[in-house]
């Protein structure tokens, strides 16, 4: 499918200002394969088992609905990139809401001690930490602080 030119983007204009919502829904069924292949590409596999890409494409429609008054006055863009601007804010605010509350998931904790990789993990950081110190006494010194700051490390 070709872009539109300018005076079909103008005839686009003066169809959504006059039919509105009957007007956006046509110009929402031109582009939803367009549209649909942009959320198939984009959309995080790990979504992808929660969300159908229909309702994002659904949800974006609602949001033009709300916003084509303000679309129509100030014109930003051509009426498809406007669409698929909306469109990807829907993708961005459904990959937050879905992969953002996994990260806050008291379930999803990891503790730290007894676990292989990150005593290694903490053990090298502590070591990093105090690794400059030279001297018999400055390594004596640093083996107790690298052991007080894993403990730690292993702690949080």
């Amino acid at each position: 499918m070709t872009e539109p030119g300018p005076h079909q983007t103008d005839e686009t204009i003066a169809r959504l200002r006059q039919g509105k919502q009957a007007a956006l829904a046509d110009l929402f069924g031109q582009h939803r394969d367009r549209l649909r292949r942009m959320v198939d590409i984009r959309l995080d596999r790990r979504v992808g088992g929660r969300v159908d890409p229909s309702d994002v494409l659904q949800e974006t429609f609602l949001e033009a609905s709300r916003q084509l008054d303000g679309y129509l006055a100030e014109l930003p863009m051509p009426p498809f990139l406007w669409l698929r601007f909306l469109t990807g804010q829907r993708l961005m605010a459904t990959h937050r809401h879905h992969l953002g509350t996994q990260k806050r998931d008291a379930k999803l904790d990891v503790r730290l001690s007894g676990t292989r990789l990150p005593q290694v993990q903490s053990e090298s950081l502590s070591c990093q930490l105090t690794c400059r110190l030279t001297t018999p006494s400055q390594a004596v010194a640093r083996l107790e602080l690298q052991a007080g700051l894993q403990a730690m490390l292993d702690g949080l």
